[in-house]
């Protein structure tokens, strides 16, 4: 693999923008992203600026963004993950029992699938989550129950489907999968 995995820089929030863009352009983006182009395209400079320095090796600390950059310099994978304390109601409206990261907004561009770039994003991911002061002792994601590449992705990378649902927003029958990584004894 001829990519490196790292963290954003908060002065990158124009390639941050320009990555998302083309993940929302992907065919199965309808599946992957709760988000669309056309809203994502319209949000403002100053919006993407503080996404990205809010994610980024200097930002607050609860959220990471990691990127798969070419030697290049072209970015062709992404993977964001968020902290999420127990006791405390998340996104989705559940409250975890114990520390837990969730990864969101994973996408790699088409000539970058099949190289390990997806295994090199989620072990950058995982190994942030397990070094976080507080014991993080889950990885989670949620995967739309049709995106089977998506599926088959998580169970290769170790990711086990726990068997919760969630209903999507306008959909009386989409629903997505919670799949996690548990933290290893020891």
């Amino acid at each position: 693999m001829d990519y490196s995995i790292r963290t954003i820089r908060a002065d990158e929030w124009e390639q941050v923008r320009a990555l998302r863009l083309a993940a929302l352009q992907d065919p199965v983006a309808h599946l992957a992203f709760l988000d669309t182009y056309a809203d994502a395209e319209a949000r403002p400079d100053s919006f993407w600026q503080e996404r990205t320095v809010n994610s980024s090796e200097s930002g607050p600390g609860g959220v990471r963004q990691f990127v798969a950059e070419a030697p290049d310099g072209r970015w062709v994978g992404t993977v964001t993950v968020l902290v999420e304390r127990a006791a405390a109601e998340t996104y989705f409206g559940d409250v975890p029992v114990v520390e837990q990261t969730h990864v969101v907004g994973v996408f790699v561009r088409d000539e970058a699938r099949g190289s390990g770039v997806i295994d090199a994003l989620f072990e950058a991911a995982t190994e942030w989550s397990w070094s976080l002061e507080q014991r993080i002792e889950r990885v989670r994601l949620y995967v739309h129950g049709e995106n089977v590449r998506a599926q088959a992705a998580y169970q290769r990378l170790g990711f086990v489907d726990t068997g919760v649902r969630v209903a999507l927003h306008g959909s009386p029958v989409a629903q997505e999968l919670e799949y996690e990584l548990l933290r290893s004894a020891g």
